[in-house]
């Protein structure tokens, strides 16, 4: 059990101490998003903004316009909201590649209610042109996301939750590429395809559906812009079935992705996520399970869904 934003700030440091040009910009945040240390030993490459992402986003626009590397660091509530427009003017209009890293992502300040949720960001940034949005599932994936976005020429938006998740990759002996998926288990009855945190989820709920004879197909789908179109296509046509889960709306995010990718060809797709409400108040992992996001509820919802398409309906 490692948290991902702690792997982004070691990574971070890690290649900020042997360049100069990587800068790390925060707003009050660097207790959030773990970077005290950063601050502390290179204070030159480190801008604390207070508590003004808007500044933040558009100070990272400038420095990343004069040739710095800039990761601007916050909770993903506030600058997927707050700071939106100077996300879509600063950075993607005016193609600075900053790099934005959203923490506690998602429903992870669950007690804090949808104040503090970001259920949108998938669904608003992935229309901006130009802009990378990657949700990595596991401590070690986050460290190759880092390392490959030091010197990746355009703007991303990176999300993670706050708390430790469990490792799904057990060593570093493993290919992570923007644009593609990594399949986690083979099958061809069903498709379960995850991002961020609910990848666990789905990988546990595959696994459980193997005890039960069924052979369910598992992505990881990290990337979500670019994202793996001959993936979701090739599953399409090998399982007929697809259930996507994101810790997202069910609206414009990981779902409707893929129902947009195969609607030439469409199959049945089921779409877990949070519905047109306001989350429930509690914690995350109460959250998950009020929504079927974990790993029992994707199992049951699979189970239910092929027993609906066996029955023709």
């Amino acid at each position: 059990m490692i948290a991902c934003r702690k792997s982004f700030t070691e990574t971070l440091l890690s290649l900020a101490r042997e360049d100069r040009d990587i800068v790390a910009v925060t707003t009050d945040a660097r207790g959030s998003v773990t970077l005290d240390e950063f601050a502390k030993e290179l204070p030159e490459q480190f801008v604390e903004c207070g508590i003004a992402e808007q500044n933040a986003v558009g100070i990272s626009a400038g420095l990343a316009h004069s040739g710095k590397k800039v990761f601007v660091c916050g909770p993903a509530c506030f600058y997927v909201t707050r700071s939106l427009e100077q996300i879509k003017v600063d950075v993607a209009y005016s193609k600075n590649n900053v790099k934005i890293f959203g923490v506690s992502g998602g429903v992870a300040y669950g007690a804090l209610g949808s104040t503090h949720h970001s259920l949108h960001d998938i669904a608003v940034l992935r229309t901006f042109p130009g802009m990378t949005i990657i949700l990595p599932s596991d401590a070690r994936q986050t460290k190759k996301v880092v390392q490959m976005l030091v010197d990746y020429p355009h703007p991303a938006y990176v999300r993670v939750g706050r708390a430790s998740v469990p490792v799904i990759y057990n060593n570093d002996d493993f290919d992570f590429t923007i644009g593609k998926a990594n399949v986690l288990l083979e099958g061809n009855d069903i498709t379960l395809i995850g991002t961020g945190e609910t990848v666990y989820h789905a990988y546990e709920a595959g696994k459980m559906l193997r005890d039960k004879g069924i052979k369910a197909r598992v992505l990881d789908m990290a990337s979500i812009k670019p994202y793996d179109k001959d993936a979701i296509v090739k599953a399409a046509k090998e399982t007929g079935r697809i259930i996507t889960v994101e810790e997202h709306s069910q609206f414009g995010g990981l779902g409707s992705i893929v129902t947009e990718t195969i609607s030439e060809s469409p199959v049945p797709v089921k779409i877990i996520g949070i519905p047109d409400e306001h989350a429930i108040n509690g914690k995350s992992p109460e959250i998950f399970a009020y929504y079927g996001l974990d790993y029992n509820g994707i199992f049951n919802s699979a189970i239910e869904f092929l027993k609906k398409m066996s029955a023709g309906k």
